[in-house]
């Protein structure tokens, strides 16, 4: 899951159970029965998890590899079309700013790797997937929280995770884009930073019963002060660690 999707997920769960005096309610998590992925408010409380809505987590199987380039770079923009039919049904699902807002974002990002797919099988084979465009046959600039993006130019971008790699990338992704006409662009600079994350207020209300953050903290000071330890950890090794880590590495070695 992006960092992105769980700061979302995270502000819209801060402030969802109804704080009663810094206890969890009797009936704090009533609301949620049998709707939508109840795993997720047991094991996660009110915070991210890296799951879909049946509560599977994401593993290797997600992976395609078929080994044949053309295949490959296919069955990806299906993938693509597939995540934006789902992105437009969640958009329709929810009402709460946050969903919307990531929603709307990743719908222009989401629509401009569509667009990269079939770029990519259009200069390999011909085939001009450009004429499915939009796919589903909903235009991006239709969703107003899309088009703020859309206005600077995140629809037409492909960024690199490197800018001394990838640098092929401009042989594939050119040519007019299908849904505005206007010129598909490789970045010449990284990905921009996004806004700083805020911290949440704290959530006593998400049944962590016990003790609050600050008194960990403080229980954690009194140990270490009757261990006779400095208040703050050294990062030092002590002699035994390091003569473990002699053996080990001279185990690996063998």
């Amino acid at each position: 899951m992006s960092s992105l999707s769980a700061r979302s997920i995270n502000t819209m769960l801060t402030g969802a159970t109804p704080i009663n005096d810094g206890k969890a309610p009797s009936d704090s998590l009533t609301d949620v029965l049998g709707i939508g992925n109840p795993h997720h408010f047991i094991a996660g409380g009110q915070g991210a998890l890296p799951q879909n809505s049946q509560g599977r987590p994401w593993n290797g199987d997600y992976v395609f590899s078929s080994g044949d380039l053309v295949e490959d770079l296919t069955h990806n923009f299906f993938l693509e079309t597939g995540a934006r039919n789902n992105k437009l049904k969640v958009y329709e699902m929810v009402d709460h700013p946050a969903a919307r807002a990531l929603t709307g974002f990743l719908l222009v990002r989401g629509g401009l790797h569509q667009v990269a797919y079939a770029r990519a099988v259009e200069h390999l084979t011909g085939a001009n997937l450009m004429k499915l465009f939009p796919s589903p046959r909903i235009p991006t600039d239709k969703i107003p929280e899309s088009r703020e993006h859309i206005e600077r130019g995140e629809h037409l971008r492909l960024y690199r995770f490197s800018q001394e790699d990838f640098q092929e990338v401009v042989a594939v992704f050119n040519g007019p884009h299908p849904e505005t006409g206007e010129e598909l662009q490789v970045a010449d600079v990284p990905h921009p930073v996004g806004a700083p994350a805020h911290d949440l207020r704290p959530q006593p209300a998400v049944f962590a019963p016990d003790y609050a953050p600050e008194e960990i903290s403080e229980i954690a000071q009194k140990l270490r002060k009757q261990a006779g330890l400095p208040d703050e950890p050294l990062g030092l090794v002590s002699e035994e660690s390091a003569d473990l880590m002699d053996t080990l590495a001279a185990k690996t070695k063998r």
